[in-house]
């Protein structure tokens, strides 16, 4: 898969099939839509071309801090590669991108800079300026320009939005299964390995904690988990907790994962984690011993969970 990240330095396109989007955690529903757009593509003999925004244009718009998204950047072009898309195209999104009227929006950007054989979108489509283009624009000028429009059908759209909304509302649950089996592969989590105070040491499970960059990245619910983590390019078992640590009267939420059969000097590294299934929530202790306690069981539960 091809990345080109300005707008103004693309090169000329075969018989493109090309759909936009904002394709945040590339879920089943999505994924949908990438296969239709690469079926068409091999169907024409051409490339298939996924345009997403970055950033996210919710959070141009609506200067909302509280915006939670499934997906970073990263993640998004890695699941995109991993589904086959020729070319991936990452525009960025300003407010005077928004202004462009809807005639701009197709002949300026669409038709001008990729000149498509097919271009795939929702029944529900709105673009340009004050969102006033609709489909039955598109298809008008897509006759005029030469290129075809295929329209993706309400039920899948509505699927598609619904899965976005569940999935969130599953995370934020800590309703790891549910989230999974909508995104058709697991949720992650990357960041970089900070040092943190040193309990989990003193306890016996001496943690990594993750320092997340993305301030938008969406982290599910406090409690304790079964993960998997990978660090350079292997993947161990875990257990991962997300919260404030009431035992000790903590106020910072923190993630920490306690990696099984690794004893190596991470801090500073990338890791990732890959959500499997929560053990359980948060729980406030009334002293170490009684965590350590439970610290013991919910190693044996992510183990037979890993397993």
């Amino acid at each position: 898969m091809r990345v080109f990240r300005h707008i103004d330095e693309l090169p000329a396109f075969q018989n493109a099939v090309l759909t936009i989007g904002t394709f945040d955690g590339v879920h089943i529903g999505h994924k949908k839509i990438i296969s239709r757009i690469e079926e068409i593509a091999r169907e024409e003999n051409g490339e298939s071309i996924l345009i997403t925004f970055d950033p996210h244009p919710r959070i141009v718009l609506s200067n909302d801090d509280s915006v939670r998204l499934l997906t970073t950047l990263n993640e998004k072009t890695e699941l995109l590669r991993a589904n086959g898309i020729d070319n991936l195209v990452v525009a960025k999104f300003s407010r005077s991108f928004s202004e462009m009227t809807p005639e701009e929006y197709i002949t300026d950007f669409h038709y001008k800079r990729f000149q498509p054989n097919v271009v795939v979108i929702g029944y529900d489509h709105k673009f340009g300026k004050n969102r006033v283009g609709d489909i039955n624009f598109m298809k008008d000028k897509g006759a005029e320009l030469g290129f075809r429009l295929e329209e993706i059908p309400k039920q899948q759209v509505d699927e598609m939005s619904v899965s976005s909304t569940k999935i969130r509302q599953a995370l934020q649950e800590g309703n790891i299964q549910q989230a999974n089996s909508l995104l058709g592969h697991a949720y992650t989590v990357e960041g970089t390995v900070v040092r943190g105070d040193g309990i989990g040491r003193q306890l016996g499970y001496p943690t990594a904690n993750l320092q997340v960059e993305d301030p938008y990245k969406l982290i599910p619910a406090d409690g304790v988990y079964a993960v998997r983590v990978n660090y350079q390019e292997t993947t161990y078992n875990g257990m991962l907790s997300i919260g404030i640590r009431p035992t000790f009267n903590g106020k910072m939420r923190t993630i920490e994962v306690n990696i099984f059969d690794f004893d190596q000097d991470i801090y500073g590294q990338k890791i990732k984690l890959a959500f499997v299934e929560r053990i359980r929530p948060e729980i406030e202790f009334a002293d170490a011993d009684e965590l350590i306690k439970k610290m013991d069981e919910d190693r044996q539960s992510a183990l037979a969970i890993l397993a």
